[in-house]
């Protein structure tokens, strides 16, 4: 096996059993899956012992995105392999040693997904090919620090400029996946005033349904694709009809309704770790290759993921502005009172709203998994929840156009935070203080009205 690494790589109960049970049945699929997932030899934990032994231990990639099937390599000061493991789902490696000293660790980069690499933090990778240097003291776990990247992101040691062009392409297409969960999270804080935190578990659900019938199942992608944003359509549409709507007939004010979403995004995450687990479920397509023009080096999966959420932005964008629905969908959100004076029926809209909105979210979701994060965890959601909120409230609030152009400058603001300083996910806290110093300026935000503020 090579050591060399290639761097640079209502009621609210009804509502909440709904998606409880739409979630059981991914994760019942999930774990069906799980006695046959791996058939390699994974490393088992180490407890150092003072002035006994020392261990080296640590993870492949990060909490949120761990890489399984990684084959990882300790060598002693002499260059003498002592162990090499196999890192199970959670990523994690452990080595136990019984001598203080230099050791060096590698990956072994054939064993890492097509899509991924080690970031080099080039000061400490000086071993021998490439390796990275640990120091071992006895009674104490050394950590190396092996995080992951997708190869989407490598510069190759070009120049900033190359990397910033990368970067901009890659932040349009984390805007354009951000836009599907924004645009019906807008949509529906502007016919409803509601501000839905339980909007981005849609997302964890669309990516951990695409898991479970694109490859438990193995059904066609894009078949699995078309299910999965129907099945998240029907629970959007579930959760009016069971939950929203007779909470809005009994009159219970914003604040209450917030805070039931704010549980129901709980329970729905719990319920997820429940039946799927700490683990990342990967949605995997091993048939799309990348590409590269010029410094832009793109998956096709990922270049097919930003035309079908442009064309799905545009179907949304053209019932908007050109058809009956769309026009008595703004006349609700400007005005929910003259809209229903005129004819409109604004539970029959507000329905609507709730259901297409879950269905891009689900869909967004699929796609996120496929091309982003390279799998779904429990907490996905929760972890682009301000994201979304970020990209709404910059656009305008209430206004789906306002909520594209939101996510587009988030999403460029996160990729390009990177090559310009930001180290890890300090990276997502830089968009939204960019956020913060344009509400400064202009608090109803690129595309809302002021008499929306206040």
């Amino acid at each position: 096996m090579s050591t060399t690494p290639t761097w640079g790589r209502p009621r609210a109960r009804g509502a909440t059993g709904l998606i409880a049970l739409v979630a059981a049945l991914a994760g019942g699929l999930l774990l069906l899956a799980a006695p046959g997932a791996s058939a390699t030899t994974t490393s088992t934990f180490c407890v150092p012992q003072a002035d006994v032994s020392a261990c080296v231990s640590g993870t492949v990639g990060n909490r949120t995105d761990p890489i399984e099937g990684a084959d990882v390599t300790l060598l002693d000061e002499n260059e003498a392999e002592v162990d090499t493991v196999t890192t199970g789902a959670d990523g994690k490696f452990s080595f136990q040693v019984d001598k203080a000293g230099t050791y060096y660790v590698s990956v072994d980069p054939d064993s890492l997904p097509d899509d991924q690499e080690i970031i080099p933090p080039a000061d400490k990778f000086q071993g021998p090919d490439g390796s990275l240097i640990v120091t071992v003291t006895l009674g104490q776990t050394t950590v190396p620090a092996l995080e992951v990247r997708s190869v989407d992101y490598k510069a190759g040691g070009a120049g900033l400029g190359t990397q910033l062009i990368q970067s901009v392409v890659q932040g349009l297409r984390l805007g354009l996946l951000l836009a599907l969960a924004s645009i019906g999270l807008s949509l529906i804080y502007g016919t409803t005033g509601l501000s839905n935190f339980a909007h981005a578990e849609q997302v964890t659900l669309g990516g951990m349904l695409g898991y479970a019938f694109c490859n438990v199942l193995g059904l066609n992608l894009w078949l699995g694709v078309v299910i999965v944003t129907l099945i998240c359509a029907a629970t959007g549409y579930a959760q009016d009809r069971i939950l929203w709507q007779p909470l809005r007939r009994r009159g219970l004010g914003l604040t209450q309704l917030m805070i039931v979403t704010i549980g129901l995004s709980m329970a729905a995450q719990y319920t997820f770790q429940f039946f799927v687990g700490a683990d990342t479920q990967k949605v995997v397509v091993e048939s799309f290759s990348s590409f590269t023009v010029g410094p832009v080096t793109l998956t096709w999966m990922s270049l097919i993921a930003m035309g079908i959420s442009l064309v799905v932005i545009g179907l949304v964008g053209y019932v908007l502005l050109f058809t009956r629905v769309g026009q008595a969908t703004r006349a609700v959100s400007d005005n929910p009172a003259l809209a229903a004076a005129s004819g409109i029926d604004v539970d029959r809209i507000i329905r609507g709203v709730w259901t297409a909105a879950a269905g891009l979210a689900g869909l967004g979701g699929i796609l996120y998994a496929l091309v982003v994060s390279n799998g779904i965890r429990w907490d996905t959601g929760m972890q682009i929840l301000l994201l979304l909120f970020a990209a709404v409230t910059l656009g305008g609030l209430g206004t789906a156009f306002g909520a594209f152009i939101g996510a587009i400058i988030i999403g460029l603001v996160v990729e390009l935070a990177g090559p310009l300083g930001a180290p890890g996910d300090l990276k997502y806290a830089v968009a939204l203080i960019i956020l913060i110093l344009l509400l400064l300026v202009r608090p109803q935000g690129l595309l809302g009205r002021a008499s929306r503020v206040g």
